[in-house]
């Protein structure tokens, strides 16, 4: 898929754990894991939102668009 999710790598800039901010940001732990993995078909705004305020970031931080 051209859509990179880099949530992983701006966690641990964050020094943050994923249960973090899965709790921060009011989502389950298992559909923080579908989102951390990159299966995640879609994410919400108000989600991409509530992440970039928890770790202080841009969408771009998170999401990556490389060619196949």
């Amino acid at each position: 898929m051209p859509i990179v999710v880099n949530l992983d790598i701006m966690l641990v800039k964050r020094g943050m754990k994923s249960k973090e901010l899965a709790e921060i940001i009011d989502i389950t732990p298992a559909n923080m894991s579908i989102l951390k993995s990159g299966k995640a078909k879609a994410i919400r705004f108000s989600t991409l939102e509530a992440i970039c305020k928890a770790l202080d970031c841009q969408p771009s931080d998170i999401l990556e668009f490389v060619e196949e």
